[in-house]
């Protein structure tokens, strides 16, 4: 089984695993757009960005456009409707595949992922499958959140290290470095899930695929401005989500162990 490393912040301004987009969805976000495209062009002004909007109703979708106008290292995905965060990254992946990017990355539009720490966890794909900036791992901070989401964001990525075996401190956590080649060995059109459970899904199809994963420290901020799309809806759907395929795969194990049967993981050199 692959096992996650924590990565100490290195200094490094270039992005490691080769070309690198950035997606970014967009809900409703026009408070925000501008400001987080701008400073992720500062931060990292060797990737490139692509705003994945869901047809938002308060303009976010033509600010983007104008970005992508005066930027050419700038991109916007217009799609049809609010479809979801999962939806609208596999739509941001299937894109960045078409165009020859080597690694995309999750980052959260309303600035609570800071994109001046980008760089390190570009750094840290140098070596690795899969990184994520870790609010839980040693050195990692989160500013400004109630003590009832801290303790329900730690218990839940504890629950989800229990039943899954995803050898991770924060599964559910939304900025991350993927490259391509771990996206292309995993089922993609089986995800389903949105939100927390997007992000668990695609952690725990990663490792079952053998992908090395590493976790970055980062200083997680709550939003100043906008509204926040978290609901207990989506906190519920999470949690079923990962009890249903903690028996799935205690299940699948058990088959392994009486009849042999192949474990359907896929590995590459």
């Amino acid at each position: 089984m692959a096992e996650a490393t924590e990565v100490r912040t290195p200094e490094s301004g270039h992005p490691g695993p080769g070309r690198v987009l950035v997606v970014i969805p967009t809900y409703n976000e026009a408070d925000n757009v501008r400001q987080i495209v701008t400073r992720v062009r500062r931060a990292a002004p060797q990737v490139e960005v692509l705003v994945a909007d869901d047809n938002s109703p308060d303009g976010t979708g033509a600010l983007a456009g104008a970005l992508a106008d005066a930027d050419p290292r700038v991109h916007v995905l217009h799609r049809e409707g609010k479809q979801g965060l999962g939806a609208a990254y596999l739509a941001g992946f299937a894109w960045a595949r078409e165009r020859g990017f080597d690694a995309v990355v999750e980052m959260d539009a309303d600035g609570s992922h800071a994109p001046e720490e980008l760089p390190a966890l570009l750094a840290a794909a140098a070596d690795a499958d899969v990184v994520i900036g870790s609010r839980w791992t040693e050195g990692a901070r989160v500013v400004n959140w109630p003590l009832r989401r801290l303790l329900l964001s730690r218990a839940g990525n504890l629950y989800a290290r229990l039943a899954l075996g995803v050898p991770v401190s924060d599964a559910t956590g939304g900025y991350r470095v993927y490259r391509l080649a771990v996206l292309d060995a995993v089922d993609l059109d089986a995800v389903c899930s949105q939100g927390y459970s997007f992000q668990v899904e695609l952690a725990r199809l990663a490792h079952q695929a053998g992908a090395r994963m590493v976790e970055v420290p980062i200083t997680f901020a709550e939003r100043e401005r906008g509204t926040s799309k978290m609901s207990p809806l989506i906190v519920a759907e999470a949690l079923w989500r990962i009890t249903m395929w903690g028996v799935q795969d205690r299940r699948r194990a058990v088959r392994r162990g009486v009849h042999g049967t192949p474990t359907g993981q896929v590995r590459w050199p």
